[in-house]
């Protein structure tokens, strides 16, 4: 019996136990990572496959596009031959022509006809055109014989002039354009080579349509396809994958399953997703990533629950998507049989170790340490370390597979790092759409470093320099552009310096001034150095423009309340001064002396309500009566008003006009407005002049008129006043609206003539401007809204009845103002009626409730309390609906808008006197008529 000698039962145990924890080492350390690698392997074949079909796919298109190529060079070679064909056939023709053996006509005639019938084995005909663009010959009778020089194609073009141009320029070539087939008259693209014959005379020409050629194409295209098809059948990914091939229009052109192929997948979901499959496999295509979705197998149709994984390669030139599709499941047993089997070589081999080891422990126990040495240099990241030695033992097959291992888990990475490259490419991308965004920003964007050298530039940027971004990006700011180099240095060397500022600035374009806001920041790098500037240059034309506007608005509407107010408290002390002057001018008619000194006290109070008048005409707080009005009346009667108050050297000229349209205005504050401007022309001319009136009709279609203000799309009628005086200056042109302004010397003059007129213009939804040339005259244009002529009633010329006697009849006078109710109490009286006074609404109101027989109401608008008069008069009328209203106002507010319908009523302009509150009653009368 033998036994083992001491060194082997020495060393035996201690190799037993160090193998069975290299064994242990082994399993716990590789087999783990081996099973991982290996599913990824399992994942990269598929991958493989798809780049495989990919480059095959890839290569067919190109094949396909050289094959169009020479498919297309074959037909213009074939075409010359045509062409040469029928030269050599017409030169034997000319040939008995020369020997006297025909005449030309009859050469010509029997070439042309000849022509006419010929056609190739491909269907190819000749074509003969003369100079002037006749068909000599043609088979098509539409054409034969034809003067086609003004014949254009479907798409407008003149087809033939260009064809013979080119065959003269160039002697001979070739000509793409659109043309009908001999049996249609649909037209195609064709191509035709094109020859001159000049001794001939004529130039001739054979082609081809190119439909026919794409047919050809698309054949090749199928039969590529089908032998994709084949190729397919015999390529499998693990166990049961496959690969797939669908358009871009989701039809499935390649696929194993024939419940799918052929079929169009746009309604086929991901079970995942609930979205369309062929949606999310397009926007997985290209991008390295694997498309997750769950489907049914073969031996269990209908039950989607078994993971799979996609991936997609796009070949652009066919718009065609190859995807393959392998289960999960199947690249995870792949890799458990790879372990299983390694774990089982494992054993195999420590068993045989065991048994070597016995024997030849040095010999075993060497290579062993050299694949551990091997391992150790693997794990620190040395995958180009080997094992070092080939032997045909379990050992030689382990480091045989260690390193192809170590090999594949290396191809891994590289494949990582095309991923990340990938990845940088994607980041390119979305950098260029950031370019794109800014480009499209509604602002100049610059950014220079340090030497203000220009780093990028938006496109808005290049524009204002009318210059392209690649003239521009690594020049530096000064050879680019002097004016902007010497408009932004200061900014941009103080932005340079740390300190980034905003400014603005004016400049005229196109005759408008536009306000540009330049903001420059300076840009830091992470230790806080300055390293470049972005400069942004933004329009604020348009927020400074609404800026202005509404602090002249805000200023308008605080003088308009101030006028307002005014003009009602003084028009109140206006009635009681003026009635209470013309009562004792009446009662005293026979002392002439207090007549001397009354009557001047009578003008200066009609004065005075003037002047209120054009306070409420400035603010715009006037009462109007707007209606359509006879211009060209108004302004005859307006001109002979005035001219017994101008100078015998002033002439006033006027043309009338027939429009269509009428202003719709009030026509007496029209004609106040013309008196004011003709007055003002006045003081222009102190050595005499003339005064023009223009009357036009103006039709606004879109924006761009401006006077005062953008004038708003519509019809208007424009009245033009100029004067041949010394004209404006450019202060009195820009303050010539402003109320108080007058350029009279020494101040004089109240300064609200053109103010009146503003206001009234305004008022009246129209517009207004002024355009003056110093020493040359000025222009003053209004546009005032218009409506046809046929508006204008009988009513607008509406005539006072005559004075009817109201002697005895009751009127209820309401005025808060004690001497004010004094004064229009005696008017009635004087006028025949019974007067009772009620000082408030509320006592108003309760009289209302107790009188019968009440003639007439007479009241203020603004009273004391709630209740103003337009309340006051809508409940009288309601009580009373007979009786007349008359109110009294010496400011117009906003309670009158809205009432020009059934509870309109008559308003009297405090201060007034006997003949037109009488006036006033009899207006009532006749609108209570319905006249």
């Amino acid at each position: 019996m033998l036994f083992p000698s001491r060194l082997v039962q020495r060393f035996f145990p201690i190799v037993l136990i160090l193998m069975l924890v290299i064994f242990s080492a082994v399993y716990f350390y590789s087999v783990p990572f081996i099973k991982s690698k290996v599913y990824e392997i399992e994942r990269n074949s598929s991958r493989i496959a798809l780049d495989n079909v990919f480059t095959m796919a890839d290569r067919m298109y190109a094949d396909t596009e050289s094959y169009q190529k020479q498919v297309l060079e074959s037909h213009k070679q074939r075409l010359k031959i045509v062409v040469s064909m029928a030269e050599s056939y017409i030169d034997q023709v000319y040939r008995q022509v020369k020997a006297g053996d025909i005449g030309i006509e009859e050469a010509r005639n029997i070439i042309f006809e000849m022509l006419r019938h010929f056609q190739s084995i491909d269907g190819d005909y000749i074509w003969v055109s003369s100079y002037d663009y006749r068909f000599l010959s043609h088979p098509d009778d539409r054409f034969h014989g034809k003067d086609v020089s003004t014949l254009k194609s479907d798409d407008g073009v003149v087809v033939l002039p260009e064809i013979i141009n080119v065959a003269t320029r160039q002697g001979e070539g070739y000509s793409q354009y659109k043309w009908n087939r001999l049996s249609g008259n649909k037209q195609l693209d064709k191509l035709s080579y094109v020859k001159d014959f000049p001794e001939w005379g004529f130039v001739m020409g054979s082609g081809i349509y190119l439909e026919d050629v794409q047919a050809e194409l698309e054949a090749k295209r199928n039969r590529a396809l089908e032998d994709l098809r084949e190729s397919f059948k015999q390529l499998r990914v693990a166990k049961t994958g496959y690969l797939f091939i669908f358009d871009a229009r989701t039809n499935m052109l390649i696929h194993p399953n024939p419940n799918i192929d052929g079929t169009n997948i746009q309604n086929l979901l991901n079970p995942v997703t609930k979205k369309s499959i062929a949606k999310d496999l397009i926007n997985v295509a290209d991008t390295g990533n694997e498309l997750y979705y769950k489907w049914d197998k073969p031996g269990d149709p209908g039950n989607y629950i078994y993971e799979k994984l996609s991936l997609v390669r796009h070949v652009k030139g066919f718009d065609w998507y190859i995807c393959s599709s392998v289960y999960v499941d199947e690249l995870k047993s792949s890799s458990e049989q790879l372990s299983e089997r390694i774990l089982m070589i494992a054993l195999l081999s420590l068993l045989v170790a065991i048994a070597m080891a016995f024997f030849f422990i040095y010999w075993v126990t060497n290579p062993i340490k050299q694949l551990a040495d091997t391992a150790l240099r693997v794990s620190k990241g040395e995958l180009t370390a080997t094992v070092g030695f080939r032997r045909d033992d379990e050992l030689g097959i382990l480091a045989k597979t260690f390193d192809e291992m170590v090999e594949r888990v290396r191809d891994n990475i590289q494949n990582l790092d095309d991923k990340v490259a990938s990845r940088t490419l994607a980041l390119e991308q979305i950098e260029e759409r950031q370019r794109i965004i800014l480009d499209l920003l509604p602002a100049e964007v610059a950014y220079f470093d340090t030497t203000l050298t220009f780093q990028f530039v938006n496109q808005r940027y290049a524009d204002a320099l009318s210059k392209v971004k690649s003239e521009i990006t690594g020049k530096a700011l000064e050879s680019v552009s002097q004016k902007q180099y010497q408009a932004t240095l200061v900014q941009l060397k103080a932005a340079l310096s740390g300190n980034g500022f905003g400014q603005e600035y004016s400049n005229w374009l196109h005759d408008r001034e536009v306000i540009i806001k330049r903001l420059t920041t300076p840009c830091y790098d992470e230790v806080g150095q300055v390293v470049g500037v972005l400069l942004v240059v933004l329009d604020v034309t348009s927020e400074k423009e609404v800026e202005k506007k509404l602090l002249e608005a805000q200023r308008m509407s605080a003088v308009g309340h101030l006028a307002g107010g005014l003009a009602h408290d003084f028009n109140n002390l206006l009635s009681i001064i003026l009635g209470n002057l013309v009562s004792a001018a009446e009662h005293y008619q026979a002392d002439a002396v207090l007549q001397r000194y009354l009557k001047p006290s009578i003008r200066a109070a009609k004065r005075g309500a003037d002047i209120t008048n054009r306070l409420l005409a400035f603010s715009r707080r006037q009462p109007l009566a707007p209606l359509p009005c006879d211009i060209n009346l108004l302004l005859h009667e307006s001109i002979e008003l005035l001219r017994g108050s101008l100078p015998s050297d002033i002439e006033l000229i006027f043309s009338p006009v027939v429009t269509k349209n009428l202003p719709f205005v009030d026509p007496g504050r029209l004609e106040d407005a013309l008196v004011n401007l003709v007055l003002n022309a006045k003081q222009a001319m102190p050595h005499g002049g003339s005064v023009h009136f223009v009357v036009s009709e103006v039709s606004i279609i879109e924006e761009g008129m401006r006077l005062d203000e953008s004038v708003v799309p519509g019809q208007y009628i424009q009245i033009c006043v100029s004067d041949t005086g010394h004209g404006f200056s450019d202060e009195a042109i820009r303050m010539a609206f402003e109320p108080f302004f007058t350029t009279n010397s020494g101040g004089t003059g109240a300064g609200l003539g053109l103010s009146m007129v503003y206001g009234f213009v305004k008022q009246s939804n129209g517009y207004i401007g002024v355009k003056s040339i110093p020493g040359s005259g000025a222009e003053i244009t209004l546009l005032l809204p218009s409506i046809l002529a046929g508006a204008l009633q009988d009513s607008t010329d509406l005539v006072l009845s005559q004075s009817k006697e109201w002697k005895g009849k009751l009127v209820l006078l309401v005025e808060d103002d004690d001497d004010v109710r004094q004064v229009v109490r005696e008017l009635l009286v004087k006028m025949g009626f019974n007067v009772i006074e009620a000082s408030t609404a509320q006592e108003a109101l309760e009289l209302m409730g107790v009188l019968e027989g009440v003639f007439a109401l007479v009241s203020d608008i603004r009273l004391n309390g709630e209740v103003n008069g337009f309340d006051l008069a809508d409940n009288f009328q309601a009580m009373h609906p007979c009786s007349k209203i008359v109110l009294m106002t010496g400011y117009a507010f906003d309670e009158n808008s809205g009432r020009e319908g059934k509870n309109a009523h008559r308003i009297i302009q405090k201060p007034f006197d006997i003949k037109e509150l009488k006036e006033s009653f009899e207006v009532e009368d006749q609108l209570g008529k319905g006249e």
